[in-house]
């Protein structure tokens, strides 16, 4: 059986490409969620006027990985403290935040928020919302660090937890 998550954690093309290194993870496509206009194209959520995030579409197989070992992972490679930022990117599009599918996935998300917070100086600002459309972002875009080598942004690949 498969689930599908959305997460949003600063530039998509490291969070893809990341997220492909996962065991367990079948599927990954880039595109913008949680905003207020219809099929944004990239050039519209740089603007800043879209309230679109730069999302990841993550679908795993739960036979092999699950919820809690996603978000673990979601939360190992950013900075969940950064509000509308991550590295080098700033912007509304950049923010932390999970949509996801299942009330599963929101309780382990909202669990894993309330177990992290210690360990961070600063509040976890990772929001928690109920997925709303997701947007495929334009070809260029996806698996953008896989065919160029370039683009995993704020992405530690030291940070994978496979």
């Amino acid at each position: 059986m498969t689930e599908t998550i959305y997460l949003a954690a600063g530039c998509f093309w490291g969070v893809q490409w990341y997220f492909d290194q996962i065991d367990g993870v079948v599927e990954t496509e880039v595109g913008y969620q949680g905003g207020s206009v219809d099929s944004p194209t990239y050039e519209q959520v740089c603007t800043h006027t879209t309230g679109h995030a730069e999302s990841t579409k993550v679908v795993y197989d739960t036979s092999k990985t699950s919820t809690e070992k996603i978000l673990r992972n979601f939360f190992a490679m950013h900075n969940p403290t950064q509000l509308n930022r991550q590295g080098p990117d700033v912007g509304d599009n950049y923010r932390t935040e999970i949509f996801y599918t299942t009330e599963e996935q929101k309780n382990m998300a909202e669990k894993l928020i309330k177990e992290l917070q210690p360990k961070f100086e600063h509040p976890i600002v990772t929001k928690v919302t109920e997925a709303p459309t997701f947007w495929p972002a334009e070809g260029y875009h996806q698996k953008y660090t896989e065919r160029t080598g370039y683009g995993m942004c704020h992405v530690d690949p030291k940070e994978v937890k496979i």
